[in-house]
């Protein structure tokens, strides 16, 4: 009886462990619904480094170059080992797909891209201005996604183009943008658009503490 108890007692108390250690290690959800940010994890097994340069961007006319730091919550320390995953229409305002896109590529296109910060918590990516949809007004955009260690990705504020005509006012001034602001100016430089974006995680994000 009293080796019956014993081992009872065991499995009891190894069991709690490992309901303690599921708890260490599972993702914490933050940031709400986010349909299509599960396209983070399609770079498969390319190496990410802080710099990406997105298809098509050498035949573009209007080349653009997107840089920032990406800081933790407090907004001054750089963070390390965050992963940005950026996609956007063609010029034309179009997901452009080939005959062997798969997975979320169908829906987002190939324009797309990552990137995964070193201990600078600095990102770069280079790109094409993208066109508003097909007859609509709909500003241009340039959809981006998050993935910081421990936690699930989520979406954060597009990229808009302050010089936009389709720009409202009402998106000027939005409160609570997520990450930080992210309508941009764009100033040309040896030939080449740039834009500045910093990104502070957590920001305005649902259910981050």
């Amino acid at each position: 009886m009293l080796l019956r108890t014993y081992i009872f007692s065991v499995i009891i108390l190894v069991s709690a462990c490992a309901k303690s250690q599921d708890k260490k290690t599972e993702v914490r959800q933050i940031g709400g619904p986010c349909e299509g940010c599960e396209a983070i994890y399609e770079y498969g097994n390319r190496v990410l480094d802080p710099i990406d340069t997105l298809p098509d961007f050498e035949k573009k006319e209007e080349k653009i170059k997107i840089t920032g730091i990406i800081y933790e919550k407090d907004g001054k320390t750089p963070a390390k080992d965050v992963i940005l995953y950026a996609y956007q229409t063609n010029e034309n305002g179009i997901y452009p797909k080939t005959k062997t896109s798969k997975g979320w590529e169908k829906r987002h296109g190939y324009i797309r891209g990552w990137i995964k910060t070193d201990a600078t918590g600095m990102y770069t990516i280079f790109t094409f201005r993208p066109g508003s949809y097909p007859n609509s007004s709909i500003a241009q955009h340039i959809h981006f996604t998050i993935k910081e260690p421990g936690k699930n990705e989520y979406y954060i504020d597009d990229i808009h183009f302050d010089d936009d005509p389709f720009l409202t006012r009402e998106m000027r001034i939005k409160s609570h943008p997520r990450c930080g602001n992210g309508i941009v100016t764009l100033l040309k430089k040896k030939g080449i658009l740039e834009a500045k974006r910093d990104i502070i995680l957590g920001l305005n994000i649902p259910d981050y503490n």
